[in-house]
């Protein structure tokens, strides 16, 4: 059978009752996640949303979803695009690192407005266990195209894969056939954008991309569902996404992992930094020896990280002054000397002071990326990293798994202090009852009657 073919099956006939506990608990875990670094990337720290959501108003009034904090009634589309670029502007948001997509960033921004429109406008409601499946029917569909690909990426992939995901998570949603199950993931498919252009300049537009594709796939919704035609081999075709987007591919550990019902939420991991995900094991190494040694930047006179080709590729850029927060992000050196002068790298890392402080500029000739012996253009590991003191010393480390993916995972006390964490960086304030409601609600999301009342807990109206 034909990846095509495999996928829409898959999506047509999965349903809540054929998860397994621990694939529901996943989805309940990074639901919640995704939602909370949805709401810290509303706040201040992020000025560039305000001028999204200033675009969006553009693009007309509606009563289809909701911006998430302000409850701003949007068309579906335009709450999806702005919900969306919300999650990723700040590289928080989980990520599979098999597949190297971000596959809740367009998917839960998409979903949860495809959810609030068909109850708004439809009549409908959407329950916490429809919800649950039609996410898990997306991250399967992203995360096995992810895993196809046996080339660099040039497209940015936890867009476009992102999109494909969501539109087969939404047409599961609905309860869609196969005629239009097809419609919708060929129109779709002829709306994606998003290259890595974006993320070689280290500019802001690499969020945008997220949300442009999670209003595309509202937007091809409701094309498919009145009926306009579309390409059909959108996969596997000679200008499909495999061969197109990806170049290199083999669908052949996507179609063994359908045929096993294995879950792709459970390979999924938590961010724990506001960083790109490729820089996490190198962060976590250094906090560890800091920890261990009490070292600070000045004890430090070289860091050598030895790491897979994707590594250098997404976080090793030069430290550059002037250079933008979506820049610093992927900025490894920059990344270390704040690891080294404050523990950890957070959310309020990137004021304007700290970018153009002299002594991480000065720190950043110290750091060098070398290639290790992983040739996998898709792996982010293994990393080792070697510190070099002033006094002499030579101190180690490795890892052969980032902290908070399913080899290395976040507690459940680690995942709550990134909730409040996220939470403490909102547009407006989120008080103890409501953080402890949301949390329940999360906890207990398969119970969740309509979607909509999540989504209640997710807005703070102004006094």
């Amino acid at each position: 059978m034909r990846l095509t073919e495999a996928l829409l099956r898959h999506a047509r006939t999965l349903r809540y009752e054929d998860l397994a506990p621990e694939a529901v608990a996943a989805t309940r875990t990074f639901a919640m996640d995704s939602l909370a670094v949805g709401l810290s990337g509303s706040g201040p720290q992020v000025p560039l949303t305000a001028t999204v959501r200033q675009s969006i108003a553009a693009y007309g009034s509606g009563q289809g979803a909701r911006a998430w904090v302000t409850g701003q009634m949007l068309p579906a589309a335009s709450a999806a695009m702005l919900n969306g670029y919300q999650i990723h502007n700040q590289e928080f948001d989980c990520v599979h690192m098999p597949a190297v997509v971000h596959p809740m960033a367009v998917i839960m921004a998409s979903l949860v407005a495809a959810a609030e429109r068909r109850g708004n406008i439809e009549g409908q409601a959407s329950d916490g266990r429809a919800l649950i499946a039609a996410l898990n029917v997306a991250v399967d569909v992203a995360t096995l195209l992810g895993i196809c690909a046996r080339s660099p990426m040039r497209f940015f992939r936890p867009a476009m894969c992102g999109a494909l995901g969501a539109a087969l998570g939404i047409a599961h949603l609905h309860g869609a056939d196969e005629t239009l199950q097809r419609r919708m993931l060929g129109l779709t498919y002829s709306h994606l954008s998003g290259t890595m252009q974006a993320h070689v300049e280290g500019s802001p537009a690499l969020a945008l991309q997220v949300a442009l594709n999670a209003r595309a796939v509202l937007s091809c919704w409701e094309l498919a569902r009145n009926g306009f035609p579309a390409p059909r081999e959108v996969l596997e075709g000679p200008f499909g996404y495999l061969p197109l987007i990806e170049g290199g591919f083999d669908t052949g550990p996507a179609l063994r992992s359908l045929a096993a019902h294995q879950a792709q939420i459970l390979d999924v991991s938590h961010k724990a930094f506001p960083t790109g995900g490729a820089a996490h094991a190198a962060q976590d190494m250094l906090m560890e020896l800091r920890q261990r040694h009490a070292l600070g930047l000045d004890e430090v006179s070289a860091i050598e990280l030895q790491a897979p080709p994707l590594v250098r590729r997404l976080v090793g850029r030069p430290y550059m002054a002037g250079m933008e927060t979506s820049y610093a992000r992927l900025c490894l050196p920059f990344l270390l000397g704040t690891v080294l002068l404050d523990g950890r790298v957070g959310l309020s890392a990137y004021t304007a002071d700290r970018l153009a402080d002299p002594r991480l500029a000065a720190f950043a000739a110290r750091v060098t990326l070398v290639p290790n012996d992983c040739e996998d253009p898709n792996a982010l590991v293994p990393q080792s990293l070697v510190l070099t003191l002033r006094d002499g010393r030579v101190l180690r480390a490795h890892r052969d798994a980032a902290i908070g993916s399913p080899q290395r995972p976040l507690s459940r006390e680690q995942q709550l202090e990134k909730f409040h964490h996220c939470l403490d960086h909102a547009a407006r304030p989120f008080d103890a009852a409501r953080r402890a409601a949301l949390i329940s609600h999360f906890d207990q999301l398969q119970d969740i009657d309509d979607v909509r009342r999540l989504v209640d807990l997710l807005i703070v109206e102004t006094p």
